[in-house]
């Protein structure tokens, strides 16, 4: 069996970039090692950051330059080259409608999956190009599978979608040694990049309101769903709180031993799909204290942390597990479990298979 992607940040991934960035990106570099380590034939084609005919294989993925002409052209002759069995796409574009038909014409099968909650809204899931998405939702109508991280997700989509749709969690990457948290040194994590739906400007209340609580901070700015303006704006404040290490843009190595250190995560989205930084905290038997973000109310139902509702409630919240290492140790073998039961690589994997084998009407 074949697969494909299109997609350069994978190739960052691949190579080690210090500037690689994205769950999503991530998540389908972890699915191609697991793929090929089953025998599967991947391949990962890239427009920018290999030159066009260029081929480089890493840990048994090939990686392909399709060159950085017509996207929609490259694609279809790079299926035409490769001849897989599908194509797997993660996060919306409005192309997506006139991708699926090219993979049609190439007899390849699609598969689309959400990164974000809005990627099962077509009218909500654009970043840009927003007034496109009925191309965007022409992509899901004929796409041949629909995978969603959650039953949340599953639950939004349209009726008429749901026969093809399956839950198909997230990798959760390596579950690490868990150092005992009365050994760790005491702060709060907070990662992600710095644009307005990831709402730093509730972090900086928080830390303001708790001055006796350390915060250590990874993001950079970008203008992905926000505007450089912003994030400067952000990161000023966060300087000029004495309580707060604000270390910039990280490697994803770095970031992810700020969060396995940590006594607890800390995230202020307004909205998210599955973050791959709760993940990396449950793998490490980190607690996560949310203001909102709940996956079907796991962190709840599951003793995995703290859903407070409110910057107010985030801040006792906070203190009270700071004061608390044994409690904060439970919390991190109830996540570490979670994490073995429903993210570990061979169970995912698993999952991924059944649905691409299951037989679907409609």
């Amino acid at each position: 069996m074949k697969l494909v992607f299109v997609n350069d940040l994978i190739y960052e991934y691949a190579s080690g970039s210090p500037r690689r960035v994205g769950g999503a990106e991530r998540q389908q570099w972890i699915l191609a090692r697991a793929l090929v380590s089953l025998g599967w034939s991947v391949t990962i084609g890239v427009r920018h950051a290999l030159q066009a005919s260029k081929c480089e294989n890493i840990d048994g993925v090939n990686f392909v330059g399709i060159g950085s002409g017509i996207y929609l052209w490259a694609c279809y002759r790079f299926l035409l080259s490769e001849r897989p069995d599908w194509w797997y796409w993660r996060a919306a574009e409005h192309w997506w409608g006139p991708a699926v038909q090219i993979a049609k014409m190439a007899k390849v099968r699609t598969i689309y999956a959400a990164a974000f909650d809005t990627d099962v809204i077509p009218r909500r899931a654009l970043a840009r190009r927003k007034r496109w998405w009925p191309l965007y939702a022409w992509g899901l109508m004929c796409s041949d599978r629909i995978f969603v991280q959650h039953e949340g997700q599953l639950s939004r989509l349209a009726p008429q979608w749901q026969s093809k749709a399956f839950i198909v969690p997230s990798f959760s990457g390596e579950i690490s040694m868990s150092t005992p948290h009365e050994q760790r040194r005491e702060y709060v994590a907070w990662v992600a990049n710095l644009r307005r739906p990831k709402r730093a400007d509730l972090l900086i209340e928080i830390a303001k309101k708790i001055p006796a609580i350390q915060f250590v901070v990874c993001g950079g700015l970008t203008s992905h769903r926000s505007s450089r303006e912003y994030g400067q704006k952000i990161v000023a404040g966060l300087c000029a709180l004495p309580n707060v290490e604000y270390l910039g843009l990280v490697d994803p190595q770095k970031a992810k031993q700020i969060i396995a250190e940590a006594s607890m995560f800390l995230s202020t989205s307004d909205s998210e799909g599955f973050p791959n930084t709760f993940l990396e905290a449950w793998s490490s038997g980190t607690p996560v204290v949310s203001l909102t973000i709940d996956p079907d109310g796991i962190i709840q139902h599951k003793g995995l942390g703290r859903v407070t509702g409110t910057f107010e409630q985030a801040s006792k919240d906070i203190e009270i597990l700071m004061a608390d290492p044994k409690l904060r140790d439970q919390i991190g073998r109830h996540a570490k479990g979670y994490i073995s039961e429903r993210h570990s690589l061979e169970g995912v994997t698993k999952i991924f298979l059944e649905a691409i084998s299951h037989e679907c009407r409609g």
